[in-house]
């Protein structure tokens, strides 16, 4: 079965020219944590999922895969 992916933040880091470093240190979690994110091994809670949309100042529907079934 094929690794869905629920969440751009790896993306999105890269757009804002961030690292998964700098997301764990503010955060305050490791970066190990962060890189699970990034591979969508795991899933942030929504609370993580705004605090990082707000680091890297972009609408929290941006970090998220699209479910637009039409396209």
């Amino acid at each position: 079965m094929n690794k869905i992916n629920y969440n751009r933040i790896k993306s999105v880091l890269a757009e804002k020219n961030k690292t998964n470093k700098d997301l764990a240190k503010l955060l305050d979690r490791t970066e190990s944590s962060v890189s699970r994110w990034c591979t969508n091994d795991i899933q942030p809670s929504v609370e993580i999922l705004y605090e990082i949309s707000k680091f890297l100042k972009v609408d929290i529907r941006e970090l998220l895969t699209s479910t637009n079934w039409d396209k």
